[in-house]
C-alpha cells in the first residue's frame, strides 16, 4: 500500500480506475475518483464498508440508489445545485444552463458547484454537460484527461451514449 492510500478509509476498484472513500464518524465525508495505479483497500470502518458495497452495486446496476449517509457539507447554494442535480434521472443529462434556469442562477455558478461536489456518484454531477458538448468534470476540463474519461464512462454506463465512447466488450474506451 502506498502513502496516498492511507488518506482513504477504503478504495474500491472501478472500471475506470478506483474510487477512494473517506469517512468521518458515521458519514461519508468524500468520494474521490482515482487513476488505475491505486490498489483496492479493505474498508477500515462500517460506513466505508457500506459505501464500498453500494458503489459496487452501482457498477453492477446503474439504477441502484445510494443510501449511505453523507456528511452535511457545502454552502446553501451548493446544496441547492446538488439537490437539482440529484433529481436528474439516470440516462438523462441537463446542461449547466438548464440547471441554472431551474434554480434561477447562472451556468458558471452551477459549474462551480458541480466541481465542488464531494460525493460524485451519490450526487451525479456527471449528468450535467455544457450546451456544446461534454463540459468539465470534477474540476477538470482536459478533453483527453482521466476525469472526463470517467464522466464518459459513467454516462455510457447509465445509457447516455452520445459522448464519444465505444464498447470494448465489458470495457469502454474513449474515442
Amino acid at each position: 500500500m502506498n502513502k496516498e492510500s492511507e488518506l482513504f478509509s477504503a478504495i474500491v476498484a472501478a472500471p475506470f480506475g478506483a474510487i477512494g472513500v473517506r469517512t468521518e464518524g458515521n458519514f461519508i465525508s468524500e468520494l474521490v475518483y482515482l487513476p488505475p495505479r491505486f490498489s483496492e483497500k479493505t474498508p477500515t470502518d462500517q460506513i466505508a464498508e457500506k459505501a464500498v458495497k453500494e458503489i459496487e452495486a452501482y457498477f453492477r446496476d446503474p439504477n441502484f440508489r445510494f443510501t449511505v449517509p453523507t456528511k452535511k457539507i457545502g454552502s446553501p447554494f451548493q446544496q441547492k445545485v446538488w439537490a437539482a442535480i440529484s433529481a436528474i434521472p439516470r440516462g438523462e443529462v441537463l446542461t449547466y444552463g438548464k440547471v441554472a434556469k431551474h434554480i434561477q442562477s447562472a451556468p458558471r455558478a452551477v459549474g462551480q458547484a458541480c466541481g465542488a461536489n464531494w460525493f460524485p456518484l451519490i450526487i451525479p454531477c456527471h449528468r450535467v454537460t455544457a450546451a456544446g458538448g461534454l463540459g468539465g468534470f470534477a474540476g477538470h476540463d482536459d478533453e483527453t484527461g482521466f476525469h472526463l474519461g470517467v464522466k464518459r464512462w459513467l454516462l455510457a454506463h447509465e445509457g447516455v451514449a452520445a459522448y464519444g465512447l465505444k464498447s470494448q466488450g465489458s470495457l469502454w474506451q474513449v474515442v
